[in-house]
């Protein structure tokens, strides 16, 4: 496309912005929609704000002093989703309960259109150990990593703890299967330290995906489109911390990005594709963010994550890389208002009994 979108015609379209959940990202969230509501045309554009609390329930929300947040009346999911048959959902949820295929399942239910991926794409690229499954069969390369169920652990954390050192090896980064933002991520030097990771993992999700340290440039592309989806130019993240970590993203502000990052056009052009590879393997639509390592020891480009909900801070990457490939803010929320459409009125209809 080349940096150059169609746009959503002169009418009036609602939108309904779906914000907070109950996942450990939930304030991650909320500074999401913060910034894409401020970015959007209210004129062309009405928006309804729902927030969810905590603890799952759904709230009329407003624009406040200090940004959104998911407070305001209690509503019931599906009667206001029902009274806005018309308008189109972006659904600004980050982890599980929002970004897994939980919350899209309903939209499909409702028959509503709505921004990135479907049930499908967003569970698979949500479970890094599913998403690791589906790469692998899709010959895409990644870094020598396994994983571990709470099941395995509790009924032998030795001998899981002496397969770890064997496959992937030290060190290592323990991860939730089911979570972004690096939260519960921790970095493993040795062995002594592997158990609390582990357990740390374990308090997130029921399933742990534990990689090699890789070392070597963080890499990343935005992808904007469907089945012949835009890719931006590559950014670099360049960590402040031991390990690009939650404090690292979004409380310290110690990381730094390179923006375009500086590579040679063949290296450029392998992100790209690989990217383009697993956007379509994993099932993926509208958006998502890909996140590369550039090893240094001769292994080329490794895929890390597929993020299909990324986040729209001011320091996210995805924004910052679509503006630099000429894509601005504005002209992204417009493409995603666009591509559900489209995707919405090419759903099969017809039911045979």
């Amino acid at each position: 496309m080349n940096g150059t979108f169609g746009r959503v015609g002169g009418e009036v379209i609602e939108l309904v912005v779906l914000f907070g959940g109950r996942s450990a990202e939930h304030e991650i969230s909320c500074i999401t929609a913060s910034h894409v509501v401020a970015a959007i045309d209210q004129r062309r554009h009405p928006v309804t704000l729902i927030g969810i609390d905590r603890e799952g329930r759904w709230h009329e929300a407003e624009m406040g002093p200090d940004g959104l947040n998911a407070t305001g009346p209690v509503v019931e999911p599906t009667q206001v989703l029902r009274a806005r048959s018309g308008a189109v959902v972006l659904p600004l949820l980050h982890g599980p309960l929002g970004e897994d295929g939980t919350v899209q399942g309903l939209l499909e239910l409702m028959d509503l259109p709505y921004v990135g991926s479907g049930v499908l794409g967003s569970a698979v690229a949500m479970d890094k150990a599913m998403t690791k499954v589906v790469l692998t069969a899709s010959g895409i390369p990644q870094a020598a990593h396994t994983v571990v169920t709470d099941r395995e652990y509790l009924t032998d954390p030795d001998h899981v703890v002496e397969r770890v050192r064997s496959h992937p090896g030290l060190p290592c980064f323990v991860k939730p299967a089911n979570m972004g933002s690096s939260v519960g991520v921790s970095r493993v030097d040795d062995a002594g330290s592997l158990v609390d990771a582990i357990e740390a993992a374990l308090s997130y999700d029921r399933t742990v995906v534990i990689e090699e340290a890789i070392g070597g440039r963080e890499i990343e592309v935005a992808v904007l489109g469907s089945d012949d989806p835009f890719i931006s130019a590559p950014g670099e993240i360049i960590p402040g911390d031991h390990f690009y970590s939650y404090a690292d993203k979004y409380l310290d502000g110690r990381s730094r990005t390179v923006v375009p990052a500086d590579l040679d056009e063949p290296t450029v052009e392998r992100v790209r594709d690989l990217a383009r590879q697993a956007f379509r393997a994993l099932r993926c639509d509208g958006l998502a963010r890909c996140d590369f390592f550039l090893s240094d020891d001769g292994r080329g480009v490794l895929l890390n994550e597929v993020n299909t909900m990324p986040g729209f801070t001011p320091i996210s990457m995805f924004p910052k890389m679509m503006e630099a490939s000429g894509v601005p803010y504005g002209e992204i929320i417009e493409r995603l208002i666009e591509l559900a459409l489209e995707r919405h009125a090419a759903r099969p209809r017809r039911v045979d009994f």
